[in-house]
């Protein structure tokens, strides 16, 4: 992983100064920690659905406000590649919580994500003062990936994030707003691969050695027997897999969750909207087993 270093870069004259983001990589070249105190470093998962909540520009807005805060957004806009999958007449297809993509499906990926998604949530955060910048997590090699399971087609697992850029981005002012491709590791020509949004925030917050990862998510954290589960540790992950309590898309969040927590991103939380500005919301996901799993 490159090495971001506090860098001075113009700003313009009504921008507050800020402490330099400045991550040094441990033993794995794609998973690092970030050593200014004064920075509080947070990765944002977006689905597509939370999208549409009017409230959450201004709800980033605050987030981002905070002193010390840095924000990094990670979108998803499923529900969106689906209704183009349909129009090209493709029925979308899912396992566990991760959709199929054909090699002729990842130019509608890329249209939907990397264009129309990205552009419309950049848009919409400059208009509330945010110094928001979209970039592709094929930009900058920020994200690479491989074809792990080929029954998934081009989806990219095994994903690493180079943060380099992304830490030069703060360090500029910027809003990161990143979408989830990457580009093929195993390819010499660098052909792109959709990653599962989950699984692209968990990369880049790893790769940033993030004080925190918050998936938001249309329901107030995980769920069991109608009652929101406020801390649970990945055994407790693993048995709500087992028994089916978790499926689909909080499947693949708290996979996420946990691959984010084992390579040294400090805290990972699931949480509605709320959860941007109210860090004590959700369901925070640990590795320490915990005594009991306490209910909301």
């Amino acid at each position: 992983m490159g090495r971001a270093a506090g860098v001075t870069r113009g700003r313009r004259r009504t921008d507050p100064p800020h402490a330099a983001v400045r991550v040094r990589a441990t033993e794995s070249p794609h998973v690092a920690t970030h050593v200014n105190a004064d920075v509080f470093i947070r990765v944002v998962k977006i689905g597509g659905r939370v999208q549409g909540d009017p409230q959450l520009f201004e709800s980033v807005r605050a987030g981002a406000a905070v002193p010390g805060a840095r924000l990094i957004i990670v979108h998803g806009g499923g529900d969106e590649v689906s209704m183009l999958q349909r129009r090209m007449g493709v029925d979308p297809t899912f396992v566990n919580g991760r959709r199929v993509t054909q090699a002729q499906d990842l130019d509608a990926v890329r249209m939907v994500l990397s264009g129309t998604v990205n552009k419309r949530l950049v848009a919409r955060l400059l208009a509330v003062g945010v110094r928001a910048v979209g970039v592709s997590g094929e930009d900058g090699e920020l994200l690479t990936a491989r074809v792990t399971d080929p029954a998934l087609g081009r989806v990219g697992g095994d994903v690493f994030a180079d943060a380099s850029l992304v830490a030069d981005l703060l360090n500029g002012g910027w809003l990161p707003v990143i979408s989830p491709l990457a580009r093929d590791r195993d390819s010499a020509t660098g052909e792109g691969l959709n990653v599962n949004g989950d699984d692209a925030a968990a990369a880049i917050a790893a790769g940033l050695g993030a004080d925190e990862l918050l998936f938001v998510a249309d329901v107030p954290g995980v769920l069991e027997n109608g009652a929101t589960l406020t801390g649970i540790d990945s055994n407790a992950v693993a048995g709500l897999i087992a028994r089916g309590v978790a499926q689909g898309g909080m499947r693949a969040k708290l996979e996420a969750a946990v691959a984010a927590l084992r390579n040294g991103v400090r805290r990972v939380r699931i949480a509605a909207l709320a959860g941007v500005a109210d860090p004590s919301v959700g369901t925070v996901i640990s590795l320490a087993p915990q005594s009991s799993r306490d209910h909301a």
